[in-house]
């Protein structure tokens, strides 16, 4: 029997309980009757239970996640999701460049080494996805790459330890140091490819709806994950955004909107205020309150590094000043910060992570992924190769952390041949996609397809 993952509301209500709590609602009455029906829990690492729910099962649980949404937040006016209450509520909201200034310096170079270093920490993070911090060390450790310092291996890995973690299924041919032949289709790079294409189609002044159409145009539903799934199914059944993104959609606070951020943040070098004010736009079709902050975050911190000029920790302060301070988002961003500054030893930083967030978040929602990234590229200091193992070496959603951790350490780099040939010489300048045209394509071509995007001159205040 089919088992269609993260969409069936048996599987859905596990989730939407533990989201209701960090949210500010109150559903220990729902979980009780859940319960006391026999409901299971979410599954906890893949997106469906291993057996189908009765019929009774089903419709109670579609019944819940009605009532679920209906709660009361406490936090619904510090963690607003219409863009004029999150400005409003950004004391430091970025000025928008003044009028005739010039963004030379976000040259096709540079954009390479933004998209390398997305692919590079993707890469990385793929064969390891889904793992327990444990177990991600424990393979590490048995080949000498630990601290990380290259892509995983087989080779050398014991068999019981294998048995113990094994490699994620889907990347392990593709991603390990001896099978990386090119890089390997992956969400974290379809959805910048798909931006790639909205750009081109609708420029800068696209709408939510816009992103809605493309994805129907040129997305299969099977390539999306949690909110876009839910979204896409939304939207199928004649849902419009951003209904899209609450209607029985637990995953409205996971990662999804982050990793659709960076083109946002290429187009607009040195402005932050406009690559926020896009993620939003594109973000709200999936996404609420801190999805939709940790796309805005990112494509703020981007469009700072993009000019090359600050060093990572400006381009972070930054990406704060788009995020209501009293968000749940950036008081973990600015605690993960903290513990970089604190401590010499990461893995210390990653333990106190996990201990701040492990237990009430699934491993893809965005707060402790956001914390985790913005750990890592302090503590590295945005070097390349220090930033991308960091990210990939905390755990939780591997590849996309590391993804956005390479995307921003590469812009800072400031070129492919910034960044060291071990990592970059296995893409062999080729990138696998099933989204639109773009199959095969060079990292180089990307390059200058961005820039023909990039506003090289900022508009007016």
């Amino acid at each position: 029997m089919l088992r269609l993952t993260w969409v069936q509301p048996e599987d859905l209500l596990g989730h939407e309980l533990r989201q209701a709590a960090l949210d500010g609602r109150e559903p220990s009455a729902i979980a009780a009757r859940w319960r006391a029906a026999g409901g299971p829990d979410a599954p906890l690492r893949a997106g469906a239970s291993p057996e189908p729910a009765s019929r009774y099962l089903r419709l109670l649980a579609e019944d819940l996640l009605d009532e679920l949404a209906d709660l009361p937040s406490r936090l619904a006016d510090s963690e607003p999701t219409d863009l004029p209450r999150i400005k409003a509520l950004c004391p430091n909201w970025p000025p928008r460049p003044a009028a005739g200034l010039r963004a030379a310096e976000a040259a096709p170079a540079r954009l390479e080494a933004a998209w390398l270093g997305r692919a590079v920490g993707c890469l990385l993070g793929k064969p390891v996805e889904k793992l327990p911090l444990t177990g991600i060390r424990e393979l590490a450790k048995s080949t000498g790459n630990w601290p990380l310092n290259s892509y995983f291996t087989a080779r050398g890995v014991p068999d019981d330890l294998l048995v113990a973690h094994p490699w994620n299924r889907r990347s392990a041919p593709t991603s390990l140091a001896e099978n990386i032949d090119g890089m390997p289709e992956d969400d974290d790079l379809n959805y910048p490819l798909l931006n790639l294409l909205l750009l081109q189609r609708h420029g800068a002044h696209f709408t939510t709806h816009d992103v809605a159409q493309l994805w129907l145009d040129e997305l299969p539903a099977g390539r999306t994950f949690t909110a876009e799934r839910i979204a896409y199914r939304n939207l199928l059944t004649g849902l419009e955004p951003p209904r899209t993104a609450r209607h029985r959609n637990p995953f409205r606070e996971w990662i999804g909107a982050l990793i659709r951020a960076d083109i946002h943040g290429w187009t607009h070098p040195a402005d932050p205020a406009a690559a926020a004010e896009q993620a939003h736009r594109d973000a709200t079709l999936t996404h609420t309150a801190n999805g939709v902050y940790a796309a805005m975050f990112t494509a703020a911190v981007i469009a700072t590094a993009a000019t090359g000029s600050p060093d990572v920790h400006t381009c972070l302060r930054t990406g704060l000043t788009v995020v209501p301070p009293a968000s749940r988002l950036a008081r973990a961003v600015r605690h993960a910060v903290r513990l970089a500054e604190s401590h010499e030893d990461f893995d210390t930083v990653v333990d106190q992570l996990h201990t701040a967030h492990g237990r009430t978040h699934h491993w893809v929602h965005a707060v402790p992924n956001t914390a985790l990234i913005a750990a890592a590229l302090t503590h590295a200091d945005g070097d390349f190769t220090g930033s991308i193992c960091r990210a990939v070496s905390g755990g939780w959603d591997t590849d996309s952390n590391g993804a956005t951790a390479g995307g921003i350490a590469g812009l800072l780099a400031g070129g492919p041949g910034a960044l060291p040939e071990r990592w970059t010489a296995p893409l062999k300048n080729r990138l696998s996609t099933t989204v639109g045209d773009f199959n095969g394509i060079g990292f180089d071509t990307l390059a200058h397809l961005t820039h023909e995007l990039t506003s090289l001159e900022a508009p007016r205040p």
